[in-house]
């Protein structure tokens, strides 16, 4: 048998000669060429890395592999395992032509032999193990048989393909933190190189140099074709409208050599956003990067940052640059499914290609993408294709926006670890917040080995350069914010009844659900038709209730008279909200400050004179700080919003801002965010000091799990990486949801509860904690008629959604209903309204 005798997959077409895997092997290194090539790698390294990508598949050449092509045999190894194997087997020759320490060859190995989203966990004993090899090892060897004397020759002809190739100047550091990268690297170059749409099975024999020019002309157009050529950065003005303070200082600010990170503090609605995407311009004609990737704290957030860059990438990039949205529920966004089913108008158009819009995996790879931020926290988690999103962010600009809802200590770790990845690449990152507090931006900055005790706000701060913090500190036209406490929930309706009858426009901001909608059957029954909006409606409702709320309070809202909302703390960053009267629970200090930038928000369409009300006050639902007896003093006002933040923490803000009876920005910003979560903070009363201990264990045990979730960046690819499920080792700490696919009956059949909509099953899902449903008697899942749905479900989707019929008055089981304005109600609260 020759090396082109060994399939590489089966045929496509019955008795036609299947693919050699020699020649896949050079489809994927002709497109890792492609997608190396911007890095700016040195040759001699350049040509060592591609000969591995060629060496990926080497396992291929096996009697296994072939026995499973053709006989359907099972197989004890997988070929990529087989191919870790068959490199220490033949290291002997590669050291030869390669170089290098063994440490960084078996390291590299493990990388490229890796790329099916996880490294090989086979015991191989390592480069320089003595003595006989390891059970596993001779078994791999066993099963590939007769194919060893080919690989060998396979390998050696690829050797002479890249004459130069050397790994002489990587140092053992260098290469555990390229393990990471090129185990993404090439699993993206082996997506492309195995799409048929591109390389096509190849029945003739030709040379293996002659294969190799032939296929590199392919991946020219299939790296295009993918969307992953990259876009040029233009170097024209992104905004016609004239510059904000903070907007000029990150035009003008200097660069810094080497990789770069900027952390942006202004208040609610200055621009930031505008203001990261000027920096960032600059940052990618200085070098610093080929692309960006906007995370946020929610897929709400996401989807509103990507309708805006939709309209400035192209101004940005040159033509055909690539745009994706990347979180779980991406196929839902009209505005994404737009640009991936349509053709670019304009050079100014942003455009998606299809291989990159089939799986948010691919997204981070596009020139731009906007997502969750978990999805950039992937990469740093032991999860499957971890390396592949790493690699995706090595090249881009990282916007983090709302740094400060990172806070909370595990996704704050988590965050921490994805800027000391991205930073060991090369990785430059702009962080974009209104109220971090001080010890978090000195932990964010001293990553990029930056310092920074500057009390001054608003400021932006590069790490290891420049800090401005000369901006302006007048107060906005909206003028100081006053605070006034309300004692029980009576005072709120009160407010909002009277306010409303006035024509302001309204917003009651609850810390739970439950109380949510508790709040607006107690307005409808005063006789003010509130609307609601919170986490607990069904996909296709909250999507419709949010047009309609902003169409009626957002920035372009008409008909704003009297209109009242209740809603959670979606709104504290979702929507582009703006309202004239605001009631909030009591929460902690820099959530307030976020709800107050709701309120009296645009006031260049909406100036103070055209306000129904004379100036805007936030009136907070609080008891009397002064007054505190028990643990339980939040209780005696809030119902289960006492319960959603630390009591201490919410005491604190109390104290704090009903003395200072103002939220004064941007100048006195600073000083009330460290008085509730800065270092020295002002003393709790005595009786909430257990339950302040008690937060701060949760808080260090979450900093502690982070760190046991985290990869092991200093192990290497092999060590640390892992192929968890992503439900395993989670972005975010929390109770467990449940999610619930609601259906409404028709004509004896179950039907989607989103009507006439595209994705309509994917939009009936409503997600609650999994505790208080699992607690409930659901709908049995093995009835006839839903099984009739759930049937076609993977098996993961039967294990952990259940599909839930809703009844024509909203019944679905004992102590659960589901309403389209108040959205799923869960035990007593759902026997007591009125639906």
């Amino acid at each position: 048998m020759g090396i082109l005798d060994w399939p590489g997959k089966s045929a496509s077409i019955s008795g036609s000669k299947p693919h050699p895997a020699a020649y896949h092997m050079l489809d994927v290194a002709a497109v890792f060429e492609r997608l190396i090539e911007p890095f700016g790698v040195n040759n001699r390294l350049r040509d060592a890395l591609v000969l591995l990508s060629a060496l990926h598949d080497l396992g291929k050449i096996s009697d296994s592999f072939r026995c499973m092509l053709e006989e359907r045999a099972p197989q004890r190894f997988r070929h990529w395992q087989l191919t870790e194997v068959l490199l220490y087997e033949f290291d002997p020759f590669l050291a030869g032509h390669l170089g290098g320490t063994p440490w960084v060859r078996q390291l590299l190995y493990a990388s490229v032999s890796g790329h099916h989203g996880r490294p090989s966990k086979l015991d191989l004993g390592g480069l320089g193990y003595p003595g006989r090899r390891p059970r596993d090892y001779r078994l791999a060897l066993a099963a590939i048989g007769s194919a060893q004397a080919d690989a060998a020759t396979t390998l050696s002809r690829f050797c002479e393909l890249w004459p130069d190739a050397s790994l002489d100047e990587v140092t053992e550091d260098h290469a555990v933190t390229l393990s990471w990268w090129l185990s993404g690297i090439c699993t993206a170059a082996d997506w492309v190189g195995s799409n048929t749409s591109w390389f096509q099975p190849k029945a003739e024999i030709t040379s293996l140099e002659e294969y190799l020019d032939g296929t590199r002309r392919v991946a020219i157009d299939a790296v295009c074709g993918a969307g992953l050529s990259g876009a040029l950065t233009k170097n024209e003005r992104l905004f016609d409208f004239a510059l904000r303070p903070m907007q000029t200082a990150c035009a003008d600010v200097p660069m810094i050599e080497g990789p770069m990170l900027a952390v942006i503090e202004d208040e609610t609605g200055a621009g930031k956003t505008e203001a990261a995407l000027l920096l960032a311009q600059r940052m990618l004609l200085a070098g610093k990067g080929r692309g960006m990737f906007v995370a946020l704290p929610t897929m709400a957030t996401a989807d509103a940052m990507f309708r805006r860059a939709a309209d400035v990438v192209g101004k940005l990039f040159g033509e055909d640059a690539s745009l994706t949205l990347a979180h779980g529920r991406a196929g839902l966004s009209v505005a994404f499914r737009d640009i991936v089913n349509s053709t670019a108008r304009s050079e100014d158009d942003a455009t998606c290609s299809d291989w990159l819009a089939e799986s948010r995996r691919r997204a981070l790879l596009a020139d731009v993408g906007v997502g969750t931020i978990d999805q950039a926290l992937l990469s740093v988690l032991p999860v499957k294709f971890q390396a592949l999103r790493h690699f995706g962010l090595s090249s881009k600009i990282l916007i983090v926006d709302e740094v400060h809802e990172l806070g909370e200590p595990y996704i704050g770790a988590e965050l921490e670890a994805l800027l000391r990845m991205h930073r060991a690449v090369g990785g430059s990152a702009i962080l974009l917040t209104a109220t971090l507090p001080m010890k978090q931006r000195a932990r964010l900055l001293s990553i990029y080995g930056g310092l920074s005790d500057s009390p001054a706000y608003p400021a932006l701060t590069v790490a290891g350069g420049v800090a401005r913090t000369d901006l302006p500190q007048a107060t906005g036209p909206k003028g100081a914010v006053q605070v006034v406490r309300l004692a029980n929930q009576d005072d709120a309706v009160a407010i909002l009844a009277e306010r409303a009858g006035r024509g302001s426009a309204c917003v009651w901001v609850r810390n739970a659900v439950d109380d949510a909608i508790s709040a607006v059957e107690l307005l409808r029954s005063s006789g003010i038709e509130a609307r609601l909006l919170h986490a607990r409606f069904a996909l296709s409702d909250r999507k419709q209730i949010e047009a309609e709320i902003l169409a009626r309070v957002g920035k372009a809202g008409v008909d704003r008279s009297g209109f009242v909302l209740v809603g959670t703390q979606v709104l504290e960053a979702s929507l582009d909200l703006d309202f004239d009267v605001m009631v909030s629970d009591l929460a902690p200090m820099a959530a307030l400050v976020q709800r107050a930038g709701r309120l009296w928000r645009h006031m260049d369409v909406r100036p103070g004179a055209a306000r129904p009300v004379p100036a805007p006050i936030l009136h907070v639902l609080s008891p009397d700080p002064g007054e505190v007896t028990s643990d339980r003093w939040l209780q005696s006002v809030l119902d289960r919003g006492a319960y959603v933040y630390p009591v201490a923490d919410q005491w604190r803000t109390a104290k704090v801002l009903f003395d200072a009876g103002r939220i004064e920005a941007p100048s006195g910003l600073r000083t009330l965010i460290e008085a509730v979560h800065g270092e020295e903070t002002i003393p709790a009363p005595d009786v909430l000091s257990d339950a302040e201990s008690v937060a701060e264990g949760k808080g260090a045990a979450a900093r502690g799990h982070a760190a046991q979730n985290i990869v092991e960046l200093a192990a290497g690819y092999r060590m640390g990486g892992q192929a968890n499920d992503d439900a395993i080792y989670p972005t975010r700490l929390g109770e467990e949801q449940r999610v619930l696919v609601l259906a409404r009956w028709e004509d004896g059949r179950l039907f989607p509860w989103a009507v006439d909509m595209f994705e309509g099953w994917a939009l009936s899902e409503v997600s609650a904690r999994r505790s208080r449903l699992d607690a409930l008697p659901l709908p049995d899942q093995s009835a006839p008629e839903i099984m009739a749905i759930t049937r076609d479900w993977p098996d993961w989707k039967r294990a952990e959604q259940r599909l839930c019929p809703v009844a024509e008055d909203g019944h679905i089981c004992a102590g659960l209903r589901y309403d389209e304005r108040l959205g799923l109600i869960l035990g007593e609260i759902a026997t007591k309204v009125g639906i």
